[in-house]
């Protein structure tokens, strides 16, 4: 199996070695380790996303204080299925076994073989693609929203439908930004893009404090009725999207790689998904009080019309443009390694592009289809694999208490998906 596992990163790594991969970090540490602000620096860009923004609605559909807790126990869960990643490569790489587990396909191998590496590679492919579809969706009902509203302006974003050229406002601008993301996602290397992932996660954290500051004002004005709980099938729901915001838990390994102080690792993440937590919970609590029940699934569209409000949407849909390419390039490294031993080919990246865009296109609501990739994809992702991975690896020295933990997180995981995949599933077809 050793030599198996050199033979398979040697035919991933030789063709492609001066391209990032899906164990890339964020921001380069070629040359030093990442000190401890950084290396927390680090997990609040590979964390934090687009997800954020549908919280509010989220808050709506759920109850505030279910999805306060929600939110919480979600980073307890992501936080222990990093950790056990993390566990899971400690144990298993040596000199005299995997010598290099960079990624979580890596980890997938050593501990399963070709399935293992197949079921992640799956995963990962499924859920970065459906990050996209959600930047894609986020961007046509945003410039649909700003520059052809009903006359009315119900809220209602099925009836933002005003036509350009006899096509949907947003099926135009979905098609409008067609062409330059088959240019962008040409582009072979994420040297000159990878800056752009900073970018996006600074002018992320500036529209939720100008949001935010926002709710506090609208909600001094006015009085809203909001309510503290929601039925089950709007729990697991909000399970769903609470899972895809948080968006990093494959990036978990080659964090804790970079890191120069690896034994206070765990407790710097700690620290970080606490914070990011409380900050996803404070934005879903106010932008829910804010709005009530008239809290739209994109909560940037409940902000009027005014100049700060534009230049807000316009700036998150110009980060996730260019975001774009970023989270696509895991898709092309699965698929050019597994189908093309690892070159570039340039016709597939095309048609990825055009498969994302059309299933933008069939998803009317940003949030709904959060709530579908959080719990078809990031619920495995974060929660089953790792603990199985974990499971395999020591279930013949832990604790039969220990093993039971790990075994309640995958059936958790399952069932969570499961259910919240079919609620998802409801709300997007009826």
């Amino acid at each position: 199996m050793v030599s198996d596992n050199k033979n398979e990163a040697t035919s991933s790594s030789n063709a492609i070695r001066s391209l990032p991969r899906e164990d890339s970090p964020l921001l380069g540490t070629s040359d030093s380790l990442s000190s401890t602000p950084k290396t927390f620096a680090n997990i609040f860009i590979a964390i934090v996303g687009a997800g954020v923004l549908g919280l509010p609605y989220t808050f709506m559909r759920t109850g505030w204080i279910t999805g306060f807790v929600m939110i919480f126990a979600v980073a307890g869960l992501a936080y222990r299925g990093m950790m056990l990643l993390i566990e899971t490569r400690r144990k298993l790489e040596s000199p005299l076994t995997y010598s290099q587990i960079n990624s979580f396909g890596d980890l997938g191998f050593a501990v399963c073989g070709p399935i293992g590496r197949l079921a992640v590679d799956f995963m990962i492919l499924t859920s970065q693609a459906g990050f996209c579809v959600g930047y894609l969706i986020f961007i046509g009902n945003t410039l649909a929203h700003l520059f052809n509203p009903t006359p009315n302006d119900s809220g209602n974003y099925l009836n933002a439908g005003q036509y350009i050229w006899g096509l949907k406002a947003k099926t135009f601008y979905i098609w409008s930004c067609f062409p330059f993301q088959l240019g962008l996602n040409a582009i072979p290397t994420l040297t000159l893009l990878a800056p752009l992932s900073i970018f996006a996660d600074i002018v992320d954290v500036g529209a939720m404090s100008v949001v935010m500051v926002q709710d506090v004002i609208v909600f001094m004005k006015n009085t809203t009725n909001v309510h503290a709980f929601g039925s089950f099938p709007m729990f697991c729901y909000g399970l769903g999207v609470a899972l895809f915001s948080f968006e990093g838990v494959g990036m978990a390994l080659p964090l804790e790689s970079e890191a120069r102080d690896k034994k206070r690792f765990g407790v710097v993440l700690g620290w970080a998904m606490m914070c990011i937590a409380a900050m996803y919970g404070l934005f879903g609590v106010l932008g829910y009080f804010a709005f009530g029940e008239n809290t739209r699934d994109i909560v940037t569209a409940n902000m009027g019309k005014g100049v700060l409000s534009s230049i807000v949407q316009l700036g998150l849909c110009v980060n996730l443009f260019f975001t774009f390419p970023l989270m696509m390039h895991p898709v092309y490294e699965v698929m050019e390694r597994r189908y093309w031993e690892g070159r570039y080919c340039l016709w597939m990246r095309w048609v990825l592009v055009m498969m994302v865009s059309l299933v933008a296109l069939l998803v009317p609501n940003f949030t709904d289809f959060l709530s579908l990739v959080g719990s078809s994809t990031c619920c495995i992702l974060g929660l089953v694999l790792p603990a199985l991975f974990h499971y395999i690896a020591f279930k013949n020295e832990l604790k039969r208490e220990e093993l039971m933990l790990d075994l309640a997180m995958i059936v958790l995981g399952v069932i969570l998906g499961v259910l919240g995949t079919w609620f998802s599933l409801v709300e997007i077809l009826f």
